[in-house]
């Protein structure tokens, strides 16, 4: 359990620190680190699913290098969904203006 903790935060701090711009770039302290550690355990889930589950790639049984590389691979993939939608939901969805499409 603390062994996945680690790996979610370590994975979490590197996903948040290669994604430029993202949606919890403003947090500060605690609330940061808690939410460095969530996108870090459901990274590790997404990585471990696409690289050992989907692939084959990978073991079930220890943490190495190869599970914190999916790890943040996994963090980066949420991050990035993640920013999308939150971005999406703040701003609204773009309007389309009626009769510009068709040269109106």
């Amino acid at each position: 359990m603390i062994g996945a903790l680690i790996l979610g935060l370590v994975a979490g701090i590197i996903g948040r620190a290669l994604v430029p711009n993202d949606a919890f770039q403003d947090m500060k302290g605690p609330l940061s680190w808690l939410v460095s550690v969530l996108l870090g355990l459901v990274g590790a889930f997404v990585g471990y699913m696409i690289f050992t589950r989907g692939l084959g790639i990978g073991d079930d049984d220890a943490f190495d290098l190869g599970g914190i590389l999916s790890a943040i691979i996994g963090v980066v993939i949420v991050l990035l969904i993640a920013t999308f939608v939150i971005n999406r939901v703040r701003h609204g969805r773009p309007q389309r203006r009626r009769g510009h499409a068709r040269g109106y």
